[in-house]
């Protein structure tokens, strides 16, 4: 049919109707909040980069899990800043490191809070990447061991879920079967199966004091311009034992999360990284947008291109507007 008879206009006149058309509903549920947990106690620090984000001492941590648990967000994900760093990022596998202690202590004051920790050694190591460095190179193989004890010690401190970023090869089996072998099979493996090298990931490495101190992660995350290589990146995290997989960052990927969607036949996550986020906080702050009706649009989105779960920076603020 054609205009005049066909008229789209007829089923958005009404607030009713156009939620009855609506063709994707986001809700809390939909949301896994990013913390960043530090030593320390009544620790609540702001971090300069991304506006209403903080550095969060474990006392403190637990109050703004129980708020987001409250909001009805399901989930939360674990970023530590340890005491201490060196090459070998000890303190990522340590059995009271911070990320293992905050698990501990949420889970004790909110078991039915989902808590996933991020599986890494960038923000442990003194050189910032994310493995073990031969010469000025990552060595993939010798990472994989430490990146599984990570996994495990989480999963012994009581995590619900684990999220290996580093983009190793191999890292997803290798995990999978560290987990199994430490009787941790429950244990589901949400795996950053599409990380790029990404400009926008610049706040953030001021938030978990991780940026490289030499050279960058071009060797081991993924080219921006590649979306073929993500699917086959994917099917092998899938062939490996993962059950989530993660495209990172979100909106600049929105094909990629498509892409994956209609390929793999997992659960699909994305993260709204720190760059989105606080690109948006910026231009908020200097009133040329209206802040809540860009992070709804920008979430809706990312959702809408096949994204069943959204880590994001946004996820109290978004589900305050979205609760009655």
């Amino acid at each position: 049919m054609l205009f005049p008879d066909a008229r789209g206009r007829r089923l958005r006149q009404h607030s009713g109707l156009r939620r009855m058309v609506r063709e994707t509903v986001l809700t809390p549920n939909d949301f896994i909040l990013p913390l960043f947990v530090v030593e320390g106690k009544a620790v609540r620090e702001p971090i300069a980069a991304m506006p209403g984000q903080y550095h969060l001492s474990i006392d403190r941590l637990i109050p703004t899990a129980r708020e987001a648990g409250e909001l009805g967000i399901p989930a939360i994900i674990l970023f530590g800043l340890p005491p201490r760093k060196d090459p070998l990022g000890t303190e990522a596998y340590k059995n009271q490191g911070v990320v293992q202690r905050a698990v501990a202590a949420v889970k004790d004051a909110l078991p039915d809070l989902v808590v996933i920790t991020d599986v890494c050694l960038c923000a442990y190591t003194d050189h910032g990447h994310c493995g073990v460095i031969d010469g000025h190179q990552v060595d993939n193989d010798a990472s994989l061991d430490l990146l599984a004890r990570t996994a495990v010690s989480h999963a012994q401190a009581g995590a619900d879920m684990v999220a290996p970023s580093d983009m190793m090869d191999g890292r997803v089996a290798e995990i999978r079967g560290a987990l199994d072998e430490a009787n941790f099979g429950q244990v589901p493996i949400m795996s950053y199966a599409a990380k790029y090298c990404s400009a926008f990931y610049g706040p953030f490495r001021e938030a978990a004091d991780s940026a490289p101190q030499f050279g960058d992660r071009r060797t081991y995350q993924m080219d921006p311009a590649n979306a073929q290589e993500a699917i086959r990146e994917a099917t092998m995290d899938v062939e490996e034992g993962a059950d989530i997989i993660m495209v990172k960052p979100a909106l600049a990927y929105l094909d990629v999360i498509g892409r994956i969607r209609d390929e793999i036949d997992l659960p699909v996550a994305a993260y709204n990284v720190s760059g989105e986020y606080s690109m948006i906080k910026a231009a908020a702050e200097r009133g040329w947008i209206d802040e809540a009706k860009v992070m709804l649009e920008t979430l809706t989105a990312i959702k809408r291109a096949g994204a069943e779960m959204i880590l994001t920076y946004f996820a109290m603020d978004a589900a305050r507007r979205l609760n009655p």
